[in-house]
């Protein structure tokens, strides 16, 4: 079984300043949740309780949040506002809540080894919070899907979906053979290629499984695109020893990296989630 998902989210969110010149970004909210409570309640339906972060300067938000706010308890006690911490408090029921941090930023690569003092030697979800992931209606989110592939293929598994070839360039991209319904065996990977240069239109969106012997890898990875230790370049060796899967999943994703991403999921998520309830 897998418990643990690691968050990276110690970067600096730089296409969102000044907001995210004293705010993570990943508590920037979509309408009244922060960015990350979206991820870690993906995770928590998974099956996946112990929940990981690895953090950088400036990060102690995130922190805070997931923790009980005494002051405001106590303000509010009682009241009709109490309602309003509802979702956070049955998140901090259920989850644990560890943290590290990343010293210097070199890369998704380098931020999931500085997370191994927190996995272990478990098989582990990654969630990258820029990528907000919806079910589909009456479906299952995206993580709970890919651990139940990992639990028929005990593999690593990375989450794909078709994308716009004038936007290929900002994606990991894969090709593979398929084996089974939207279900392929990667036996190529590339970070950020140019479209002439991309193997296929599958890009890797931000959710993961992972197995543990990816730390390894990791370490005699040299940094690759930007001069940094990219996670793509090791899940490739990992492809070529042994096996990584690809999954286009069922669901919506929007891009909170980008400001157009960011108010789309706003918008998305008010009309058909907030205003609901």
């Amino acid at each position: 079984m897998i418990s643990k998902c690691l968050f990276p989210v110690a970067g600096y969110g730089t296409r969102f300043l000044p907001a995210t010149k004293s705010m993570p970004k990943e508590m920037l909210p979509i309408v009244n949740k922060p960015l990350v409570q979206y991820g870690v309640e993906e995770s928590l339906e998974a099956g996946l309780h112990e929940i990981g972060f690895v953090t950088g300067r400036g990060k102690r938000a995130i922190a805070d949040h997931f923790d009980v706010s005494y002051e405001l308890e106590h303000q509010i006690a009682g009241s009709s506002k109490e309602q309003y911490l509802t979702s956070i408090r049955e998140v901090i029921a259920k989850g644990s809540f560890s943290f590290t941090r990343q010293s210097e930023m070199r890369g998704l690569g380098d931020a999931i080894l500085n997370g191994r003092r927190l996995i272990g030697s478990q098989p582990f979800g990654v969630v990258l919070s820029d990528d907000l992931c919806v079910a589909d209606e009456d479906g299952e989110g995206v993580l709970t899907q890919m651990v139940k592939l990992f639990n028929q293929f005990r593999c690593s598994i990375v989450a794909v979906q078709e994308v716009p070839q004038d936007q290929i360039s900002k994606f990991g991209v894969i090709a593979g053979n398929p084996i089974k319904d939207n279900i392929y065996q990667v036996n190529e990977m590339v970070e950020k290629p140019a479209p002439e240069d991309a193997p296929s239109n599958l890009a890797i969106i931000g959710r993961y499984i992972l197995t543990p012997d990816i730390f390894e890898i990791i370490e005699n990875t040299p940094p690759g695109k930007n001069d940094e230790v990219q996670l793509t370049d090791a899940l490739m060796t990992q492809a070529k020893n042994g096996c990584v899967l690809a999954y286009k999943f069922k669901g919506r994703r929007f891009d909170c990296g980008s400001v157009a991403g960011f108010v789309d999921a706003t918008n998305f998520v008010y009309e058909n989630v907030y205003s609901q309830e």
